[in-house]
């Protein structure tokens, strides 16, 4: 499979093609790399090849591995989970990005805790498909959310984020992405900070890329299945 750094290249590259291929700049997508599951070592390696953007899924996994990694100060780091009421403290003093916030109770949680020196970055998630196993707020939410968040003065709301079905047929797969996209162009228009739309993974990057996701998360393309 080759090293971490190697794959990580070969990420980076897919991504690059991909934009290339919609008429996009190669530099108009970020990757975020997802290291659930993973070990620190595994981070170290993809640090070390130069990336610093990083995202976790579990509350204490992630604060641990923060904790641990404090020496590299330059990591970004983004928690990508579903986020319950209840731990929204130790996301709110050690993340620099949320992307999972689908209600406006976790958002001024999140807010109250924060620091008032940096303010925390957010996503809003989007249940594209209104699939009952997954979290997030429905299109017609996100007006309303984006309105209340905007105001809360230790956030800034950075953009959307969306886990869109998988489809046996693409083009279903790319309306849901497409809607997403329209969603996001309409915030911009009143939000001039919103600059971030988080979708694609392993498996649809380039589909997510062409549809207009400006930050892709990958994690078993770099780091590999996880056990």
């Amino acid at each position: 499979m080759g090293t971490i750094a190697e794959r990580l290249k070969i990420a980076l590259k897919t991504i690059e093609q991909s934009a290339c291929e919609a008429n996009r700049p190669a530099n108009s997508v970020k990757l975020l790399a997802v290291t659930k599951s993973k070990p620190v070592s595994d981070i170290v390696q993809a640090y070390e090849a130069g990336h610093r953007l990083f995202g976790e899924n579990y509350v204490q996994e992630g604060v641990d591995k923060i904790q641990q990694l404090k020496a590299l100060n330059d990591i970004e780091w983004h928690f990508i989970g579903p986020l319950q009421s209840n731990k929204t403290r130790p996301v709110a003093e050690n993340f620099d990005w949320v992307h999972s916030i689908d209600r406006l109770k976790i958002a001024q949680r999140l807010n109250d805790q924060r620091s008032a020196h940096k303010r925390l970055n957010i996503c809003i998630q989007v249940n594209i498909d209104n699939e009952a196993s997954k979290a997030g707020a429905s299109l017609s939410e996100v007006e309303s959310l984006a309105a209340h968040i905007s105001k809360l003065p230790n956030l800034t709301l950075r953009g959307l984020m969306t886990i869109p079905k998988v489809q046996e047929d693409l083009n279903l797969q790319r309306q849901s992405l497409l809607a997403m996209s329209k969603c996001f162009a309409q915030l911009q228009t009143k939000y001039p900070q919103i600059d971030t739309l988080s979708m694609g993974m392993s498996s649809d990057m380039p589909l997510a890329i062409e549809c207009g996701s400006t930050m892709v998360r990958v994690g078993s393309a770099i780091f590999g299945a996880r056990q």
